[in-house]
């Protein structure tokens, strides 16, 4: 029997932004980091604009993460290369990032 710390979950990122400046040029942006989320486990990621404001953005992240690096969140966000790819996108943001994680329970 597989170690429940080896385990794979799957969770979606949600994150709230609203963009400072030129919203087409914060979406060229956010496209061109896809392959980073990709690099970090990502398996789909959606850019999603606001019709009725296009500064604000969502982007949804579904990834696959052992139960193990799951459960030390604040260790993987203290990484070197994350917190300096999080330094980036802060100075595009007006304001803080709104981020959840949740799991899929449609069944």
């Amino acid at each position: 029997m597989a170690d429940a710390k080896d385990e794979v979950l799957r969770r979606v990122l949600q994150m709230k932004i609203r963009a400072l400046g030129d919203p087409a040029q914060v979406l060229m942006l956010m496209r061109s980091s896809a392959p980073f989320y990709s690099m970090l486990g990502g398996t789909k990621v959606r850019f999603l604009q606001n019709v009725d404001d296009p500064a604000q953005f969502v982007i949804e992240i579904e990834y696959e993460a052992n139960a193990a690096m799951e459960m030390n969140r604040q260790k993987v966000s203290s990484d070197p290369m994350i917190r300096t790819f999080l330094t980036g996108w802060r100075a595009m943001l007006a304001g803080a990032a709104d981020i959840d994680v949740y799991q899929d329970v449609t069944g």
